[in-house]
């Protein structure tokens, strides 16, 4: 017995003697302790923790070189390989995991939208539970600060910046009518169903050097990747009827969407203030294919259809029968995008798209034929060296053709038209120093062939995290765009317009709210101008025009302080001036109001199984020439005032019924002034206002879904 005992007792002493002893210090890039870290040699059970002075010890069998692994939440995993001999009173650093929730974030002039964004203001579902928006992604858009009420428009008007200087992407790719057509002082609306896409990110400015040919802002619109479920969805409202299916097999899945819009029934029930020969009436149909490979590679064909009808007289005081227009409009739009990812954390997007769009148009006695086909390629490469260090590059190619056929009443034609093709190249960076400090650096190359014009724009942001919810960021952008075909298409002696951007931004996030403030200043140069009342084809034109925009944008949103309620509150502070077009001086455009307010609230009451909700908006009066009286843009229309409500009962899990109002105090706001072209018999010019041509507007709609789960419906899509 005592022999077993002495052979026991002497492995014992073997084994022990065969352990290696690993210690050492855990901190912090500021010497600060790290309590906690987990320590351990990978591939074994052998480790430990570090005590409250950050140091650990803990002994292991393991021979020769090994893997020794230190990890903490919110660091960057430590690795050291070494004998293991040599992992003895080790000092161990640990830096600032930038890819936590709690790191730095870039993002001067920039809202994010979705579910995987660190700070979002805005969710896709108030896309369409936003009360003034009615299921409108630019109509939502323009409840967030850096936006202007123009409700006679319907398009998004940028700290200063014409509708045209924004421009939309579906992931990545550019759309390049993305807005259904109207006529005057009948707001527009998107062309495409919001519920088709994931994730938003609007930039007011400062943007990144992957997009170009907007001097003011980028809005990007990204699909669903994948489809939670089958599902078929009907929709009938008092404006028309919808439906739309989703199947999903293997690595596919394909969504359609189908609209029908008549206007007739509901003008016949509120009559607005036009004469409609034709109501409007529209086809509209979207479809999204996904694949997915093996290698998680994502292939997505995107295509949507469009056909617009009407024929109107409009009240207007220079014609004794009333302003006739009609159109035809016919749009198609397609759109590829491919992403992999592929090497050692290299990953490609790429894809192309597509756009026809036709309209002939009746304007008074006279026609117009436009035909318009542009197309856009593009190749993305994204390097991610390590946490800290992502580059970025690629190239894409811009082609467009134009061609307008305009025939007077005399049966005399005009040709105008154009071709132009553009090539860019970009780089960026992104550059995490810490946590709590990166920067972004990029720059844009552009070549038109049209204008027959080169052009560099640097861009550079930096953000700092000054608090645990809070951060400060600074960005400068050099921004070029060609003029708009309304100039091309009679003239292609120009150059590019450009501005350039400077940001300021403050942000503080915790909990269910956020605050944010931005301030910014913007520099316009080589505007269009010309010398005739409009621009045609006698107009000579220049690039002799200049202006600037400042202002201040404020946000705040909170989620849960009132039980089930969600609200947020922007404002804008805008002051600009340009001389361009035929301005005679620089003056604050009539589309600008210095000061714009919304307030969006939404209310889940349970027991009524209903969400209730409200937007008011507010906006300065905005500036109009009085020929009455001496000078240019003189005088400032009153003050825009409007509510709108709206209610989503459930009828049960699948079946809602929806009401809305927009502007449901039938405030009469006034947009500007129309001047007769002659004077009265007293020497004055007599005036019309622009007023809207409904005061209100009512919808009601009744929405069932049909699902495997029985429990989807489309309260996201209302």
């Amino acid at each position: 017995m005592r022999r077993i005992v002495c052979i026991l007792f002497s492995i014992c002493q073997l084994s022990l003697f065969a352990q290696t002893t690993i210690s050492g210090k855990v901190t912090d890039s500021k010497n600060n302790p790290i309590l906690g870290a987990n320590i351990y040699l990978d591939g074994t059970y052998d480790g430990t923790s570090t005590n409250e002075k950050g140091e650990f010890s803990f002994k292991s069998t393991a021979k020769g070189t090994q893997t020794l692994v230190v990890s903490f939440i919110s660091f960057e995993t430590f690795i050291k390989t070494a004998d293991v001999s040599l992992l003895k009173n080790l000092q161990i650093k640990l830096r600032d995991d930038v890819n936590s929730l709690d790191a730095v974030i870039l993002n001067a002039g920039t809202f994010e939208a979705g579910e995987k964004a660190k700070v979002t203001v805005l969710k896709p579902l108030d896309i369409v539970t936003t009360a003034s928006a009615l299921g409108d992604v630019f109509g939502a858009i323009q409840t967030l600060p850096g936006t202007s009420t123009v409700s006679e428009d319907g398009r998004l008007f940028v700290r200063g910046g014409e509708a045209e200087e924004t421009q939309i992407f579906i992931d990545g790719i550019r759309v390049f009518t993305p807005y259904a057509p109207t006529a005057n002082n009948i707001p527009t609306r998107g062309r495409y169903s919001p519920f088709l896409f994931k994730g938003i990110t609007f930039s007011t400015g400062g943007y990144s050097a992957e997009y170009g040919q907007a001097l003011s802002s980028v809005l990007l619109l990204n699909t669903i990747d994948e489809p939670d479920q089958e599902k078929t969805d009907i929709s009938l409202m008092t404006v028309g009827l919808g439906v739309g299916n989703t199947q999903i097999w293997d690595k596919n899945s394909l969504s359609v969407n189908a609209s029908y819009i008549n206007l007739a029934p509901y003008q016949e029930a509120f009559p607005d203030r036009n004469k409609w020969n034709k109501p409007v009436q529209s086809a509209n149909g979207e479809m999204i294919f996904r694949h997915q490979f093996k290698d998680d590679s994502m292939l997505k064909l995107y295509g949507a259809f469009s056909y617009t009808h009407f024929d109107v007289i409009q009240d207007d005081i220079n014609f004794t029968d009333g302003f006739h227009f009609g159109l035809q409009n016919r749009n198609l739009y397609f759109n590829a995008s491919y992403k992999n990812k592929f090497g050692d954390n290299w990953r490609i997007e790429t894809g192309f798209s597509f756009t026809n769009d036709q309209s002939n148009l009746k304007i008074m006695e006279d026609t117009v034929d436009a035909n318009e086909n542009s197309a856009h390629f593009k190749v993305k490469l994204y390097k991610q060296f390590s946490n800290r260090f992502k580059i970025s590059f690629g190239s894409e190619y811009f082609a467009t053709n134009f061609d307008e056929n305009y025939t007077e009443i005399s049966h005399q034609k005009y040709k105008y038209g154009f071709d132009n093709n553009l090539f860019a190249s970009f780089a960026e960076t992104d550059i995490f120093f810490s946590k709590n400090l990166a920067a972004k650096i990029g720059i844009r190359a552009e070549n038109s062939s049209l204008l027959n014009e080169f052009t560099v724009s640097p861009r550079a942001s930096i953000s700092y995290k000054s608090g645990e919810n809070s951060q400060f960021s600074l960005a400068y952008g050099q921004f070029y765009q060609n003029p708009k075909n309304d100039y091309l298409k009679f003239s292609q002696d120009f150059k590019a317009e450009n501005t350039s951007h400077f940001i300021a931004n403050f942000q503080h996030t915790k909990n269910n709210h956020i605050f944010r403030i931005e301030a910014y200043f913007k520099d316009y140069q080589n505007l269009v101008k010309y010398d005739s009342e409009f621009a045609n084809f006698n107009s000579n034109f220049t690039n002799n025009g200049n202006g600037f925009a400042k202002g201040i944008d404020v946000f705040w949103r909170e989620n849960g302080k009132i039980k089930n309620t969600d609200y947020w509150v922007s404002y804008s502070f805008l002051d600009t001036e340009r001389d361009y077009k035929n301005y005679p001086i620089a003056a604050t455009p009539n589309f600008v109001s210095k000061h714009n307010i919304s307030l969006v609230a939404k209310h889940f009451i349970t027991d009524l199984k209903s969400q209730i909700g409200f937007t008011y908006n507010f906006a300065t009066g905005r500036n109009y020439t009085n020929p009455n009286e001496l000078g240019f843009l003189n005088n400032q229309t009153k003050n825009y005032n409007s509510l709108s409500l709206n209610w989503a009962y459930l009828i049960d899990q699948q079946k809602i019924l929806y009401f809305s109002v927009n502007n449901a105090l039938g405030t009469k706001n006034v947009f500007g002034y129309n001047y007769k072209n002659t004077p009265n018999a007293a020497g004055n010019f007599d005036r019309q206002a622009i007023i809207p041509n409904a005061d209100t507007f009512f919808f009601v709609g009744f929405f069932w879904t049909i699902s495997n789960d029985k429990k989807s419906n489309q309260l996201d899509n209302l």
